[in-house]
């Protein structure tokens, strides 16, 4: 199986594409990576990048800001994958269905547990345009934010940087790659429930990374994470 792969720019409306904008992204990405891809890689996945977010985007004001670090990521975690770059901390990658509720708390919620000891992706087999609200707000509650993130699709480059891919109701359309550990959490989809059953689910995605954490930082991840 493979996940969900971008259209090549020539597939894109050419219309639609802030080019100049698109260029300068390139730019200063080929900037940071330079020597570990070439500028057409980097301009090719810049311009898959913003193709693919604009499938989804309500508003298009901030889709500039959002391509350069959605490719921005893509290109780290290729550049992991291929060996280009070192990888200091494991990397946990959620998939859910729209990338709205599941995976972002799980994220979310690794991602303020592991104080850096974790390197956390989270991403969707169909995002949706924007976040939950209701899964923003039982975040809120226990001090854990959502600022900046936004739902992602799912590409092969992030899970194959992967060292840990938890699914969480995406059925097959997570690639699957020899060498990597995969878990299935079997929890409700949040969407159009109310805040009281969310918080369930959070509660819940709560417990099973705190243990997801232990595992891959061993026992001083556990007297670390509960000094939380």
């Amino acid at each position: 199986m493979t996940a969900p792969s971008a259209p090549a720019p020539s597939d894109v409306d050419a219309a639609a594409i802030p080019r100049d904008t698109l260029l300068d992204i390139t730019a200063r990405l080929c900037t940071r990576f330079a020597g570990v891809f070439s500028a057409e890689t980097v301009e090719r996945y810049v311009f898959e990048s913003y193709a693919t977010l604009r499938r989804t985007s309500r508003v298009t004001t901030f889709l500039p800001v959002l391509t350069q670090r959605f490719a921005q990521d893509r290109l780290t975690a290729l550049a992991q994958a291929k060996g280009k770059v070192d990888k200091d901390v494991p990397e946990v990658l959620f998939v859910c269905v729209h990338n709205s509720g599941r995976s972002q708390m799980a994220a979310a919620l690794l991602t303020a547990r592991a104080g850096g000891r974790v390197h956390v992706r989270s991403a969707g087999s169909l995002p949706a345009a924007q976040i939950n609200p209701v899964v923003v707000q039982a975040l809120e509650e226990v001090a854990v934010d959502l600022v900046g993130e936004f739902p992602k699709p799912l590409t092969d480059d992030v899970v194959s940087a992967a060292d840990v891919v938890v699914t969480m109701g995406c059925g097959d359309a997570c690639a699957v790659y020899s060498g990597k550990r995969y878990l299935d959490w079997q929890l409700p989809d949040p969407e159009g429930l109310p805040l009281e059953q969310v918080r369930a689910i959070r509660d819940d995605l709560d417990q099973r990374v705190r243990a997801l954490l232990t595992e891959l930082v061993g026992e001083a991840g556990r007297s670390s994470d509960q000094a939380r």
